[in-house]
């Protein structure tokens, strides 16, 4: 990417310096990065190749506040140099990404913990980290919530679980949805070992209303159930939990997106270490559902023999423009030692929502 000529303005290098310079003064008090943000001349690339960051960044979620992009990654159970869970980046476009640290301050001493799939709301002025926490035991994660006054952190846990309406163990990937009239819900991935309806046994995912941003309402409703042979996670898969060996199917990594009028969730399915994983979506008239629709195959988004394996578990948000939207979403890197960050547009088209990827070749960057 060419820098900035030297015509009384920064050279990019020396831009960054300054950036890197007052998020160091921000962290001494002097100064809050939306300030350095709006203070810094914002560089426009012409182009960009995908992954957009090419550290580990699992699950990849991008919050948009006051025209600075923050994006939250999965961390498991390591923990960064500040002592902090979920990798935590800054851009001002999108594809120029800077590492911040650590996101939540650890809610236990136990190192044994893992961390999985952050999501951030803003809500009356606070901002709602959703997380799940667990793998100390076999197929048990619950849900939890953090707060903070500023959308870099640091986080902290509010001291309570969200409590799944069916008491279930396995509790993964709250995604916050704010309606139309303001009301929240959460959408969430939970286990059914069943057949209910001619559905797979396996993880899959649900709905629910939230009371006060801390609390699940305890009236979820299920959103979608795996029907089809692509969302295949292991096939005869011993789960001593239950007793039994299934052929576990996986739907997971919700996001909701209404448009024109219509309520789209977006999921993840399949084996996220194998080809075969993509996205999809089911969609619905009104939030609480019914949603149908589901498709035979990852018709969102789907890997590239050779090129590009494993692309999901994304989140949606608008380019600098304010008008593109853009899918975020990781795939794992050549060596599969790392998944990465990667971004690509999303098309509403007539035979549905689509992303115009993934790419790996270079694509016109997002535009303000």
């Amino acid at each position: 990417m060419n820098p900035l000529k030297p015509t009384g303005r920064a050279t990019r290098r020396e831009f960054l310096k300054g950036v890197a310079a007052g998020v160091g003064a921000a962290a001494a008090g002097a100064l809050g990065l939306e300030a350095v943000a709006s203070a810094a001349v914002p560089f426009t690339p012409k182009s960009y190749t995908n992954p957009v960051y090419a550290g580990s960044m699992p699950d990849p979620f991008v919050l948009r506040h006051a025209g600075v992009y923050y994006a939250f990654g999965t961390t498991g159970a390591e923990r960064k140099a500040d002592g902090r869970i979920f990798t935590l980046l800054t851009s001002t476009n999108l594809v120029e990404w800077r590492e911040l640290g650590g996101a939540l301050v650890p809610p236990s001493t136990d190192a044994a913990y893992q961390y999985w799939a952050p999501e951030v709301a803003h809500h009356d002025g606070t901002f709602y980290l959703y997380y799940s926490m667990g793998g100390k035991e076999e197929e048990k994660f619950e849900l939890r919530v953090a707060k903070s006054d500023r959308p870099h952190g640091p986080y902290r846990d509010a001291g309570a679980k969200l409590l799944d309406c069916g008491d279930n163990r396995f509790t993964i990937d709250a995604h916050p949805f704010r309606d139309a009239d303001g009301r929240w819900y959460m959408f969430y991935a939970r286990n059914f070992p069943d057949t209910e309806g001619g559905a797979h046994p396996g993880t899959a995912l649900v709905v629910d209303r939230l009371v006060g941003m801390t609390k699940l309402a305890g009236e979820c409703r299920t959103v979608v159930r795996a029907r089809h042979p692509w969302t295949l996670y292991q096939a005869e898969r011993r789960m001593e939990v239950y007793g039994k060996t299934f052929d576990w199917h996986t739907i997971e990594g919700a996001f909701v997106r209404r448009h024109r009028g219509r309520y789209y969730c977006f999921y993840s399915g399949s084996n996220y270490q194998t080809a075969n994983y993509g996205v999809d979506y089911v969609v619905a008239d009104t939030v609480l559902g019914p949603y149908r629709g589901q498709g035979s195959e990852a018709r969102v988004l789907k890997g590239v023999p050779g090129r590009v394996r494993g692309p999901g578990h994304h989140s949606h948000v608008e380019g600098p423009d304010g008008r593109t939207e853009y899918i975020v979403y990781h795939a794992w890197d050549r060596e599969m030692k790392v998944r990465q960050m990667c971004i690509d547009r999303l098309l509403w088209t007539p035979a549905g929502p689509r992303a115009a990827g993934p790419t790996y070749t270079p694509q016109p960057a997002p535009r303000r």
